[in-house]
């Protein structure tokens, strides 16, 4: 038991005298590599310099720093991205939410929105995928090649400062040979420590410094073409929501349109003599010889009008108050009537007895007509609520 115990003590003596003077011999290395740089700064002692290898050292500094500064830009785009996502889905979903069930293209717009937010998952992904894992990989290098780089550099002065201890000894009056014998053999060890590291680094920095191009060409290849599919892919759905928002627009007109001025159905629309209480009814006119006089002469007096003027500048004929569109057929039931096909446009004229027009009806002339013949004789009254100004 007490042989044990002493064993066991002893083991621990060893181990801390062994410690002791593992640190001791560190400390003695640092003692020496500090005085040797001060007598190289002072120009007491030659330094070994290798330029070739200064300059691959500066090389690879300002490649650490650019692969860093890439990293760090990429990754804060990366972000951006991010940013821009969860803004477009909460923008997506907004009009999801406000979009009404009975308006046009509800369920393709529900699927423009969940097909935009996973177009946006996917893009951030690809990119992790293409750019940030390769450069990621590529900066994984530098920590360890930096480190050996600055071992050699400890090295170096060993070798230096074992070398001008051996020239030391032999330039001594009185010459020692067991220690010229030990300061020879501990320049030996310095020196292949030394070139060691100086051969591989020699052969690496060179590579490492060629390799930046390809990182470069493949991370931003690779985020070209990501990034063009998604913009594609986002061009189709932003065009799909565009056509929905136009058709949504174009159905709250004709709702519009059957409220205000339209007939209840396109059926009642194309024949007016069907009976209903939602289409307008046509008013009572002037009798027909006084309507054919008041017609005819105001077709006189807009085809003199026509005669001193020019429609062709692209501005409205002499006399033409403004431009309607049709919006329903109309079947003409009178002889002063003007019959109207869906989309045709009609110039509207003056009443030459304003006072005399008949409440929702116009008098018009047919553009087609006009651009054809250059003349308003072919006019006629059509009722207002059928057309919408254009």
């Amino acid at each position: 038991m007490a042989e044990t115990e002493k064993g066991e003590k002893g083991e621990k003596v060893k181990g801390v005298n062994v410690s002791a003077g593992k640190l001791a011999i560190n400390m003695q290395k640092r003692l020496t590599r500090a005085q040797e740089k001060v007598m190289q700064k002072l120009g007491k002692a030659d330094e070994t310099r290798d330029t070739t290898f200064d300059e691959g050292v500066a090389n690879f500094n300002r490649q650490m720093v650019e692969g860093a500064k890439l990293q760090k830009d990429l990754k804060a785009y990366l972000l951006a991205v991010k940013t821009m996502h969860e803004a477009s889905k909460r923008l997506q979903d907004c009009l999801a939410e406000m979009y009404e069930p009975d308006w046009f293209g509800k369920e393709e717009v529900d699927s423009i929105a969940e097909d935009t937010d996973m177009l946006w998952i996917d893009f951030h992904q690809k990119l992790v995928d293409s750019a940030i894992i390769n450069l990621d990989s590529y900066m994984a290098q530098f920590p360890d090649v930096k480190t050996r780089i600055a071992k050699r550099d400890r090295k170096l002065v060993d070798f230096d400062s074992a070398r001008h201890h051996m020239a030391s000894l032999q330039k001594g009056k009185k010459k020692d040979e067991v220690k010229i014998a030990k300061a020879e053999e501990e320049l030996g060890r310095a020196q292949k420590v030394f070139e060691e590291l100086n051969v591989d680094l020699q052969e690496e920095l060179p590579t490492l410094w060629n390799s930046r191009i390809g990182i470069y060409v493949t991370t931003f290849q690779s985020m070209a073409g990501v990034t063009e599919k998604f913009h594609k892919e986002m061009g189709k759905l932003s065009h799909n929501l565009n056509d929905v928002m136009g058709k949504l627009e174009d159905q709250r007109n004709v709702k519009q349109g059957s409220k205000t001025k339209t007939p209840a159905n396109s059926e009642a629309a194309s024949n007016h003599n069907t009976e209903s209480d939602t289409i307008p009814k046509s008013p009572p006119k002037l009798d027909s010889s006084a309507a054919a006089e008041d017609l005819d002469s105001s077709a006189a007096a807009e085809d003199n009008a026509v005669t001193n003027g020019s429609s062709d500048s692209g501005e409205l004929p002499p006399g033409v108050l403004y431009k309607v569109k049709a919006l329903h057929d109309y079947a003409a039931t009178d002889g002063d009537e003007l019959e109207m096909k869906s989309g045709e446009v009609v110039l509207v004229l003056p009443f030459d007895a304003p006072d005399e027009q008949d409440d929702g009806w116009l008098l018009g002339v047919k553009e087609s007509h006009w651009l054809a013949n250059k003349n308003l004789s072919a006019r006629g009254v059509f009722p207002e609520n059928f057309t919408q100004r254009c």
